[in-house]
């Protein structure tokens, strides 16, 4: 079946072939001069001709609705309980209302119905055929009281009552294990816009009890072994899955994130257990005595006394083909072990894959996959297994910004040898932080997504914020770090977060070596307090205050849109950089999205187009090939509500409690956004 499918993604090589095209054109002087000291020379890059940012802005707003710049609509596609079969009954938002759908067959249903709390987004054009592809979207986590009736309000004493509340409704933990995961969604296009192809030919669910290959260097390694599987070669599941994204050959990567949160018992676990090895791997990523969730209550895969190293087959990049509803999802652990955001793929000059990674926690670190072999466009087979071999780094931002990636492994005359913990290659993936901490990787603000530009190949890591970002030394998720402010995170009490800018030497994915400046310290230019910054050599560790904002050297402050937490990032064809967010409201108001030009005169300004409902959290940001549609999930509307006392009726209205949903967002007018 492999071989008779599309050998390469289409939008992809496109953007490839613009890429290589156009890389000998210099970036716009006036972006030049704004960074003239702070940076060595750039080098070549493409010259592309971002237009303008031409919507008109989307203040700030509580409004419990999809807001859109004048010109744009947006259509729902899909929410939570919606049928993906055409044989699967949806469940509605008002049979939410009660519990009287949480039965013995709950889970069952739940396996042919969209999960809760989609996140990423990656779509896929059907090979030869307009209008017409998969959605791969992740199923980030289960927020109990905006699925179930009945619990208490206050979110101390639902954790008080978890376990009680879970014993006496055992059928609650599959059913959330089924909300979990994947869905890939067939969609289609017609002259109303996109719509759901249910039981279509890519259609699939994939969740937290799905088979799945562990592929590279962990594969069969003795902290892979559990009770259920003596090989250490196949895990159960997927979950806590956050950012993702796509190969050359057109397969989605989706990454394993708070998977920490998902087990139980672990300090009861550690006061008996004389397993130092396991306790060792367990040390950079520590594991709570009650979970999130409740699921060791009931299922004892998630009790760490009695599965200590089942959370280690957890927090990879999994690869899933959409084009192939049967080929198992294979768990690539070479890409490192760590609270991964996503993986965002580009090409190196010699024809190489490199992907770009996250750990989305605070004072964690970047890292960049450079794949061995060779993409091969002609033969989609000979790439399956590609990710499987190839060099993890991670990355070292150096105040006079300059930086390198540090190249993660196994050696015993290097730094990662057995007296340092590592017994090989094995060793160094699954303890990928404690590794990183080794070489002396820099701790940043919550790297969340990381990605290249397919148009100029720069690189784009937002991190969304780190209030822990003080003047003192502490022990930190295992280690003692220092926590005040560098060159790279140099705002003290991040609330906003940042945007880092980086470009590889030679303008190559496979450098070791790279330039960086600050391409955004978010916050809100309207207040008063803070101060519009415009010169790089403003900004600085002992520097700004909270409140300073920079957007890319942009010098009209009335010009840009207030922005706080950058999440998600996008590009569309043209090159424009898009930006979702995930932000508490009393910063700025609803989440949202913005689009801002990375190169030319109006590099810097930065246009919200997009507000949320109330609670919402704004993922995904994916564009059709076309740019015609921008797909995004609305995550957890009406957070700090309840299903009983709901803060938020989006998207079904009338007093209904919310659900998360993917939307489509177009211009009115058909034409590319």
């Amino acid at each position: 079946m492999e071989d008779n499918i599309l050998t390469t993604s289409p939008y992809f090589g496109a953007l490839c072939e613009r890429r290589l095209s156009r890389r000998s054109l210099l970036l716009n002087a006036s972006v030049a001069a704004a960074v003239a000291g702070a940076l060595p020379t750039l080098g070549s890059t493409a010259n592309v001709s971002s237009r303008h940012t031409s919507y008109k802005a989307v203040g700030p707003t509580r409004e419990d609705a999809v807001l859109l710049s004048p010109g744009l609509r947006h259509d729902v596609l899909i929410g939570w309980g919606d049928s993906l079969f055409a044989d699967a009954r949806s469940l509605s938002a008002r049979e939410i209302r009660s519990l009287a759908w949480l039965d013995d067959k709950a889970a069952e249903r739940q396996q042919r119905l969209f999960g809760t709390n989609n996140d990423a987004l990656a779509f896929f054009a059907a090979p030869g055929k307009r209008g017409v592809g998969a959605l791969c979207v992740n199923h980030e986590y289960v927020m109990p009281e905006l699925s179930l009736a009945t619990l208490p309000s206050s979110a101390s004493e639902r954790a008080k009552n978890r376990e009680s509340w879970i014993k006496a409704r055992p059928q609650v933990v599959p059913w959330m294990q089924a909300a979990h995961g994947v869905s890939v969604v067939d969609l289609k296009r017609s002259a109303r816009g996109w719509s759901v192809v249910r039981g279509g030919p890519s259609t699939r669910r994939i969740t937290a009890n799905t088979p799945m290959q562990i592929m590279g260097p962990a594969r069969g390694d003795v902290l892979m072994r559990t009770n259920a599987d003596p090989t250490g070669t196949l895990a159960l599941g997927t979950f806590a899955n956050c950012a993702g994204g796509k190969t050359p050959w057109g397969t989605y990567l989706t990454a394993e994130e708070n998977v920490q949160d998902y087990f139980g018992g672990a300090r009861s676990w550690a006061a008996e257990s004389d397993d130092d090895m396991t306790k060792l791997a367990h040390r950079r990523w520590p594991l709570r005595e009650r979970s999130a969730y409740g699921w060791e209550v009931v299922d004892p895969r998630f009790d760490v006394r009695r599965e200590p190293r089942e959370p280690l087959r957890h927090g990879w990049i999994v690869e899933i083909d959409p084009q192939n509803p049967d080929a198992p999802p294979k768990k690539r652990t070479s890409l490192g072990r760590f609270c991964h955001e996503g993986a965002n793929t580009i090409l190196t000059k010699d024809g190489r894959v490199a992907a770009y990674m996250g750990d989305d926690t605070k004072f964690e670190y970047v890292y960049k996959f450079v794949t061995r072999g060779r993409f091969d466009a002609k033969s989609r087979a000979a790439n399956r297994d590609l990710l499987d071999d190839g060099t993890l780094h991670v990355a070292r931002f150096d105040a006079s910004g300059r930086g390198e990636w540090l190249a993660l492994v196994h050696d015993e005359n290097g730094p990662l040898n057995s007296r340092n913990g590592f017994r090989s290659q094995a060793d160094v993936v699954i303890k990928c932080r404690a590794a990183a901490d080794i070489l002396g990787a820099t701790p940043m603000d919550r790297p969340e997504d990381v990605e290249p530009s397919p148009v100029t190949g720069r690189v784009y890591m937002s991190l969304t914020k780190n209030d822990d970002r003080v003047v003192k030394r502490a022990e930190f998720t295992g280690r003692e770090i220092d926590m005040g402010p560098d060159h790279a995170n140099p705002r003290p009490k991040n609330d906003f977060g940042h945007i880092v800018e980086l470009i590889e030497d030679n303008d190559d994915a496979s450098s070791t070596r790279f330039s960086w400046n600050l391409f955004l310290l978010a916050g809100d230019p309207r207040n008063s307090n803070a101060r519009f910054l415009t010169k790089v050599e403003d900004i600085g560790p002992d520097k700004l205050a909270r409140e300073d904002v920079y957007y890319a050297g942009y010098t009209d402050r009335e010009a840009v849109s207030p922005i706080a937490c950058p999440d998600n990032l996008g590009f569309d064809p043209t090159g424009r950089l898009w930006i979702v967010t995930d932000a508490d409201e009393e910063l700025i108001g609803n989440n949202g999205c913005f689009v801002v030009p990375t190169t030319g005169e109006e590099r810097g300004q930065l246009r919200q187009v997009l507000s949320a409902p109330v609670g919402a959290e704004v993922c995904g940001c994916e564009f059709t090939p076309d740019g015609t549609t921008l797909f995004l999930s609305i995550q957890h509307p009406g957070e700090g509500g309840t299903v009983d006392a709901p803060v938020s009726h989006w998207p079904d209205g009338g007093g209904l409690p919310a659900r998360s949903a993917v939307i489509a967002v177009s211009r009115e007018d058909g034409s590319p956004l």
